[in-house]
């Protein structure tokens, strides 16, 4: 099968259950148990739940009261980052053994391209095993693995045998794997617009690779192309070791509800001085600067304002900010508020990377050992 574009060699590993993983590990009385990390206290969230926990219901980013109807035995543990952080640079170091070509996305998912790599390994399932083996035996923890031409379609792959698995789409598979995906398996599509093109007729990437370029810009806006693009196998962003941020932001959630914007100003500066902190220490400025409310009855509003140069200040942040937060009334008592810094200028760089990506782009079919 030809493809008009680069093939590589993708990896995308997932660990299964980090957090959770990582206080069963560490506590083995916790071991099958149902268990949540986070959402302890009275206005807690669940940060992450244990496969145990799961089976009830209980998953990350709901709150610990709901939590514990779904599952009267689950049990709290407060989150340990530095522990996860701890962990994370262990199985990185693992990676590197394979390759420099190591994209995170967070403490506990990485992509990794072995087109080439260190270890002179042809065959990227092999290596996928060795280093879910090694992961396991060094450290004492599961990963999933995805394997295959892209890193759209490798992350895709590696939720298909969670917990402890792997799955390889090779090169002559890639079409017909895509065309039989159900369309909220896609990477990038959520609850929402899985229901939208459920409306359109669209349930399966087949349904999805019938509707042209102009029908999926019309209805989805510059996403439309993303999808015409993947649904076809092409997802051309290359993995990108120091992977360039999109947005910055610190947010609270509090103990008792905000009424007042006077009480929220106090909360707004603790927030913009880690933001501030968060920026310097990358060397990070912005333009848009973004206000995040969520009520005491978990609806969220977002008010952005974007000015014509690049800061970093907390000081001038939190000028906008506090013209943000005037802008209209609050709807209800607030239990959460958050600030984002977007239109950073680490942005020319990105799109400078993706035209040089796309020029390097050649009609040659590659023959890989998957």
């Amino acid at each position: 099968m030809d493809f008009d574009f680069p093939l590589r060699k993708i990896i995308h590993v997932d660990m299964d259950a980090f957090y959770a993983s990582v206080e069963q590990l560490d506590n083995p009385e916790l071991k099958g148990k149902p268990l949540a990390v986070g959402g302890g206290s009275k206005r807690g969230v669940v940060s992450a739940a244990s496969y145990e926990a799961r089976k009830f219901g209980v998953r990350s980013a709901i709150s610990g009261f709901l939590a514990k109807k779904r599952c009267p035995d689950l049990i709290f543990v407060k989150p340990r980052y530095a522990r996860y952080q701890e962990i994370s640079k262990q199985i990185r170091t693992i990676f590197y053994e394979y390759t420099d070509l190591v994209e995170p996305l967070s403490l506990d998912e990485a992509y990794l391209d072995v087109t080439q790599n260190k270890k002179g390994n042809p065959s990227a399932s092999m290596i996928a095993e060795e280093i879910r083996a090694k992961i396991l035996k060094d450290i004492g923890l599961t990963a999933s693995a995805g394997i295959s031409i892209n890193k759209f379609i490798a992350k895709v792959a590696s939720d298909y045998h969670k917990p402890n698995g792997q799955k390889t789409v090779p090169p002559e598979e890639v079409l017909d794997f895509l065309e039989t995906l159900d369309i909220r398996k896609f990477y990038g599509v959520g609850k929402v617009t899985a229901e939208r093109m459920y409306q359109l007729g669209i349930f399966t990437g087949k349904d999805l690779k019938r509707k042209d370029i102009e029908f999926l810009t019309e209805h989805f806006g510059k996403s439309g192309s993303f999808y015409y693009n993947v649904v076809r196998g092409i997802h051309l962003s290359p993995v990108k070791p120091n992977r360039i941020a999109k947005s910055v932001a610190a947010e609270r959630t509090f103990s008792d509800n905000l009424t007042s914007e006077i009480f929220m100003l106090e909360k707004l500066e603790n927030i913009a001085n880690e933001l501030e902190r968060r920026l310097k220490k990358y060397t990070i400025s912005g333009k848009t600067i973004t206000l995040k409310i969520k009520y005491s009855d978990f609806t969220t509003q977002t008010r952005s304002k974007t000015i014509p140069y690049f800061i970093s200040d907390k000081s001038l942040i939190l000028e906008t900010v506090k013209d943000l937060l005037y802008q209209e009334k609050l709807k209800n008592s607030v239990r959460l508020l958050g600030i984002s810094l977007s239109n950073l200028n680490t942005d020319k760089k990105e799109k400078k990377e993706q035209k040089t990506e796309q020029k390097k782009s050649i009609s040659v079919q590659l023959k890989f050992d998957f």
